[in-house]
């Protein structure tokens, strides 16, 4: 053979050489890319799963919450039905004590005892208001403002309406008397 020819032979023997590692650097960041690619769709995916999970978890929480509650008030519109029948047994209660004869009320207040030890196990509570209470206008009722002395300023003077909480829930404010 010729020294030419053995040239170009070595020439394009070198050539080949050097195009394998190229396209093996090729394929190589060509895998890079596409493994990146991937990871990345995973972590999105991944991102995209456990939003749906946390928003699942509130949503069971938030129902279940929801559900509770509905159980505590489900009675609130048969007890609030009630609360003026409980009024006129307290009012009659109060005006049997004036008799001579109280003792002829016996049933009736074993009657509105037993009416309000069962409303009392269904979570029904009297909210405590006494004349001479700060007033507050997120807990009572101001019906009336009467003119009274400086040491009743601001405080209830009367209670007209008794008010009533059904578990932590206020079902009738207490109806009140401020003095200014």
């Amino acid at each position: 053979m010729s020294t030419a020819k053995k040239t170009e032979d070595k020439e394009a023997k070198s050539t080949k050489k050097k195009a394998k590692p190229a396209t093996k650097k090729n394929a190589a960041s060509k895998v890079e890319k596409a493994l990146t690619e991937a990871n990345e769709a995973l972590e999105t995916e991944k991102d995209k799963y456990l939003r749906l999970f946390a928003e699942f978890e509130n949503y069971k929480k938030r129902t279940s919450k929801e559900r509770i509650e509905l159980f505590k008030t489900a009675g609130q519109e048969v007890i609030s039905s009630m609360l003026p029948i409980v009024d006129d047994f307290n009012r009659a209660l109060k005006e049997a004590e004036k008799q001579e004869n109280s003792a002829d009320f016996e049933g009736f207040r074993l009657i509105s005892n037993k009416l309000n030890e069962i409303l009392k196990s269904k979570g029904l509570v009297a909210i405590e208001v006494n004349a001479g209470d700060a007033f507050d206008a997120e807990k009572h009722e101001a019906i009336t403002q009467i003119p009274a002395g400086e040491d009743q300023s601001g405080k209830i003077v009367d209670v007209t309406e008794q008010g009533y909480q059904l578990g932590e829930k206020i079902i009738r404010y207490p109806k009140v008397v401020v003095g200014q």
